[in-house]
């Protein structure tokens, strides 16, 4: 040991400045803690060119804003501070508020569902953080590791980066804008793939349709409704026994005349994957695996088998090229069924029946030595989506060199981009998920992964009409746009949820397919330069800070769309924050309140198509119309690129990009081609010119595209009655637009409407979420000094709840309670809740939840079984119950998490996941207090209680869950003899 500043440090304890060299291009660096960290660092799997990062280029430039790091204990801490009012992004696959200060995140790939705004770890991992200064400027600093990084922003302006030694930290900048940033990026992790053209039209998908009847029926009803579509995709029960390469044979006995069908009526069909592949002797898969040598090894050399649909399975290992040509081959045999796209899932991996959700740390992943050599899962587990996409993308195109693949992974790593796109994961049927996937999908985009979305109407649960329908009119403008559901739940097409709900979906997805032409510019642009497609809205306006933490907008190029996600405001009651400048709204005769609202910048160009109900409807010919917003000097200027919308011709030439420009000279808009790129000819076609004048009003001219059109502005006085006009009629379509029901039950099989609003008690350090109307659960434990969610939940069943025997989910965990009294802060000295169920047998279950206001730091409950009106026959006595109180806890870092107490008798316990479920009885019990430690986040959750009351204490491990639950003795119950459990949790610091 050592003595540092007064304090004793281990040995190995370093610190200082990190030593830097210049990489890549002019503003980016590379920094290390020494030269022989440098040499030790492993390669990157992010960057492209592992060179590019390895290498240092001539540049007498030098960094203007250094880390530090301290290394101890094997773990490297890197910080960098900057400016007072700086404002953070990215970090990549993140839940919660869009702009980032006071969060911290850690990146370890995980299946999680359920997730909420305090979620730690998604399914992707991006050790980057994107930060804007307070001149508007930007820098992006990137930690280049691939094993479980802490990334914590909760210090103001102090990007902090916790992992494994040795890594280098690589900063781009300060660049003169975000987006400057994003392009530095893109030269070291590459720029998104080009996406074929029909995977920018909406997709519908279902957990599961199963069978090719029920998908075929799908995709007619979109058809004879009217409601644009391009893709219908096949969850996992489309499989024989969930063995992958295979097809069920009863209900997808010939999935090629399935596919033929669907591309008769101009839908595309993508199918899932999943790594795990079912240990069976005689499934060929299996078998050629073996053959092979590819499968991923325990610590002692034979290959790892855990759990997942199909039972037991075994793992490809990625990480070899040998594994990787193997898995590509296999997609390439697959492809010759007809397959248009493939959908990498549970690739963190997933594995069922474990603590940690994925496979053991210490399983062998024998890599190439390119990327790290022979290595443990720990090393390797970030990247373990990222190089499955890789492999996926690498058949398709094997398959057919003239079609450019699509593949969407649910897990990956900064860099994934180059393969695949993602969704934000199992998200919930509910109006805080609707929100935040506006925030998911901006920071993905801040990170490199512009080809994102949500399951559109959210995953878990049921929506409601108005959910729904507003959820697709945002996410009819997001870069990825699929509707998908889970199992068990009502059906969740667009015409789902009534007349008025299947509306509004017709009119955003028109929407959407007259934007195709612009999205399809943007994705161009972006595989070409590396900028984003989706943006925040302050993009607009770096400098002002006004707009930073803006979350109901965002950018698509010049385009801002403004989104309603409060279930009682509509299109007419949005209050809008617009960035400085010119923004004219527009509209295209289909303003709805249930509807975005629309803005051009002024300056701009954006082309629009025909709403076509699928993109292989469109034609080169067809009339393109020019939406102009003149700046406030009388210009605009804006792109379109066209190509065939598939293949690779355009990497040669085979394209036109046309450059448009409009000017206004003495009352006269002229509208011209300025610039045009690729050797394609210009189409024969009509062009339709829209020049915005404000308020909604437009100029409407025609002529033939590549020849010049002139405009003549009508008078002041003309304008302002356009102007006035297009507002009463933009008045009347609100007024007469038939609004969607704000219906707060949905039947269906689960009977669960997740997007009725719950209570919220908050105060101190506490912000809980109680569900009366299921079990009066608690679904949501959130410590805000912490900002850490310590409950697992869904509305319909976990969290925190209660049963009245000792049998799981006896009487209590489902019944509706009724509100018995509720107090208010600021009218007393505890914020309070009280509940009570009636369980039957004249019992009732009665909690009372309290914040109190002397002691901020807990909360406490009250609960008992109570004889409320037991009949005499019985002598005034229930029949047997018990109290059994029964908490569902988050594992955020189920490795790094473990049980504490110390026993009545004096024994001290500390039980981890692998000791199983475990009963404490008589003087084995925790002496009035157990705790939840949680080493990583350095807190554990104190649970205090009366022992008097507590007959039992029960711990119970599950994937990524514990349960730390009270039991009281077992006995009849009277109206003179209830059975009570009190008790607390308080979250402490550890050292």
């Amino acid at each position: 040991m050592a003595e540092y500043g007064g304090k004793v440090v281990p040995a190995d304890f370093t610190l200082g400045n990190m030593l830097f060299e210049p990489i890549l291009e002019e503003g980016v660096f590379r920094f290390d803690c020494s030269s022989d960290d440098r040499d030790a660092a492993f390669p990157s799997l992010s960057f492209t060119n592992q060179k590019n990062r390895d290498s240092p280029i001539m540049n007498q430039n030098v960094p203007v804003y250094t880390p530090t790091f301290e290394c101890v204990f094997g773990r490297q801490i890197v910080m960098i501070e900057l400016p007072t009012g700086t404002s953070f992004y990215g970090t990549g696959e993140v839940s919660g508020q869009l702009e980032r200060t006071g969060k911290r995140v850690f990146t370890w790939n995980t299946g999680t569902s359920d997730y909420d705004s305090g979620t730690t770890s998604l399914y992707q991992s991006h050790p980057w953080v994107l930060a804007v200064l307070p001149n508007g400027e930007a820098m992006g600093i990137l930690a280049d590791t691939t094993r479980r990084c802490e990334v914590d922003l909760r210090k103001e302006s102090t990007i902090k980066f916790v992992a494994s030694s040795s890594y280098p930290v690589i900063t781009f900048g300060p660049f003169t804008s975000p987006t400057a940033v994003l392009i530095s990026l893109s030269h070291a992790i590459g720029t998104v793939f080009m996406p074929p053209k029909w995977s920018l039209g909406y997709q519908q998908c279902r957990w599961s349709y199963d069978s090719a009847v029920r998908v075929l029926e799908v995709a007619r009803t979109f058809r004879e409704k009217g409601i644009p579509c391009d893709v219908i995709w096949m969850d996992i029960d489309y499989m024989d026994g969930f063995s992958c390469f295979t097809f069920d044979q009863e209900r997808f006995l010939d999935p090629k005349s399935l596919v033929k069908d669907l591309h008769l009526n101009g839908f595309k069909a993508i199918w899932m994957l999943d790594p795990g592949i079912k240990r069976e002797d005689g499934y060929f898969v299996y078998d050629s695996g073996s053959v092979n040598d590819v499968w991923i090894l325990k610590a002692d050399g034979t290959p790892f088998v855990g759990e997942v649909w199909p039972g037991p399975c075994v793992f490809p290992d990625f990480t070899q090229s040998k594994a990787r040509s193997w898995w590509a081959c296999l997609v390439k045999d697959f492809i010759s069924n007809g397959v248009d796209g493939i959908w990498n899932d549970m690739n963190e991996p997933a594995i069922f029946k474990s603590v940690t959700k994925t496979m053991p740390e210490d399983n062998v992943h024998r890599g190439d030595a390119e990327l790290g050599g022979c290595q443990t899962h720990s090393h390797y587990h970030n990247v373990y989506g990222l190089l499955m996409a890789r492999s996926t993308y690498e058949g398709m195109k094997i398959a057919n060199e003239n079609k450019r693949p699509f593949v969407l992974t649910r897990a990956g790593f900064i860099g994934s981009q180059r393969y695949a796109a993602t969704w934000t994961g199992d998200n919930l049927s509910n109006w805080d998920h609707l929100h935040m996937s506006i925030s998911m999908v901006l920071q993905l985009g801040l990170s490199g992964q512009p080809l994102s979305g949500p399951d559109i109407g959210g995953f878990g649960g049921n929506a409601t009409p108005r959910l729904f329908g507003r959820w697709m009119g945002v996410g009819a403008m997001f870069p990825f746009c699929r509707g998908h559901s889970e199992a068990g739940t009502v059906d969740h097409e667009p015409w789902s949820f009534g007349e008025e709900c299947e509306e509004v979906c017709r009119l955003a997805l028109k929407r959407r397919y007259r934007l195709i032409p612009h999205i399809y510019t943007l994705f161009y642009i972006a595989h070409t330069t590396g900028t984003p497609v989706a943006t925040p809205t302050f993009f607009a306006d770096p400098k002002d800070p006004s707009l930073r933490t803006v979350e109901n907008s965002f950018l698509l190029g010049p385009l801002l769309i403004y989104a309603s996600t409060i279930p009682d405001q509509g299109l007419d009651e949005l209050q809008h924050k617009l960035p400085k400048g010119v923004w004219l709204s527009f509209d295209f005769d289909d303003s709805h309140p249930d509807l975005p609202a629309l803005y051009l910048q002024g300056g701009s160009i954006i082309p629009l198509g025909p709403p076509h109900q699928h993109v292989g409807e469109a034609d080169p010919t067809d009339d393109l119309t020019l939406l102009v917003a003149l700046d406030e000097h009388g210009k605009a200027e804006g792109v379109l690129f066209e190509d065939d919308g598939d293949g690779y011709e355009f990497t040669n030439g085979g394209y036109l990009l046309t450059h448009y420009v409009a000017e206004l000279h003495s009352s006269v808009v002229s509208v011209r081609v300025s610039e045009t790129e690729g050797s394609w000819k210009r189409p024969k076609r009509n062009l339709h010119v829209q020049l915005l004048l404000g308020g909604g009003a437009k100029i409407d001219a025609q002529g033939t595209d590549g020849e010049p059109l002139q405009i003549t502005m009508p008078s002041e006085r003309k304008v302002s009655d356009l102007v006035s006009t297009n507002k009463k009629l933009f008045r009347n379509r609100i007024e007469s637009a038939k609004c969607i029901p704000d219906i707060q039950e949905v039947s269906g099989h689960k009977g669960i409407e997740l997007s009725s609003t719950p209570i919220e008690l908050r105060s101190g350090d506490w912000a809980l979420k109680v569900v009366p109307w299921i079990g009066g659960r608690i679904i949501s434990m959130m410590h805000l000094p912490s900002g850490t969610q310590w409950l697992r939940s869904r509305i319909e069943a976990n969290g925190y709840e209660e049963f009245s025997g000792v049998e799981y989910r006896s009487a209590g965990w489902s019944e509706a309670y009724a509100i018995v009294e509720r107090n208010l802060e600021q009218a007393g000295e505890v914020e309070s809740l009280k509940l009570e169920g009636d369980i039957g047998g004249g019992l009732v279950l009665e909690r009372q939840i309290s914040l109190p206001k002397d002691n901020p730091k807990v909360f406490r409950v009250d609960s008992g079984l109570i004889a409320r009106s037991v009949g005499a026959g019985s002598g005034g006595y229930s029949r047997l119950v018990c109290l059994r109180v029964h908490p569902m806890f988050n594992l955020l870092h189920p490795t790094e998490s473990f049980i504490s107490f110390v026993s009545i008798d004096g024994s001290k316990h500390e039980v981890w996941p692998e000791a199983g479920e475990q009963f404490y009885e008589d003087d084995l019990r925790p002496n009035g207090e157990w705790m939840l430690v949680d080493k990583c986040l350095g807190l554990a959750l104190v649970n205090r209680f009366n022992i008097n009351e507590v007959y039992k204490c029960l711990v119970h491990w599950g994937t990524g869950t514990v349960n730390l639950e009270l039991w009281s003795e077992q006995r009849p119950v009277s109206k003179q003899s209830p059975l009570t459990i009190s008790h607390e949790y308080e979250v402490k610091g550890i050292s």
